[in-house]
């Protein structure tokens, strides 16, 4: 079993702002990757964006430059 770790979640409203989200963060490199919503989360959809703590900045950067609206942004175990 891998061994957790803190790691950045953002959550969505709805599948297909998660889908945007992948398309664009694969285009310009960004950092991450789409996972299903951790449990000790609740969220609209069931897709969520995971990145390291340390992209925080470039990814929120990212989302509000294409218009991509976030549910929640957490830190958790994954």
């Amino acid at each position: 079993m891998r061994k957790k770790v803190m790691k950045l979640v953002v959550t969505f409203h709805t599948t297909s702002d998660a889908m945007a989200m992948e398309k664009i963060c694969k285009e310009r490199s960004v950092p991450g990757r789409l996972i299903p919503v951790p449990r000790a989360i609740s969220a609209g959809c069931g897709l969520s964006w995971c990145a390291d703590l340390t992209d925080r900045e470039q990814i929120l950067d990212v989302m509000k430059d294409v218009g991509i609206e976030q549910e929640d942004v957490h830190e958790c175990l994954v």
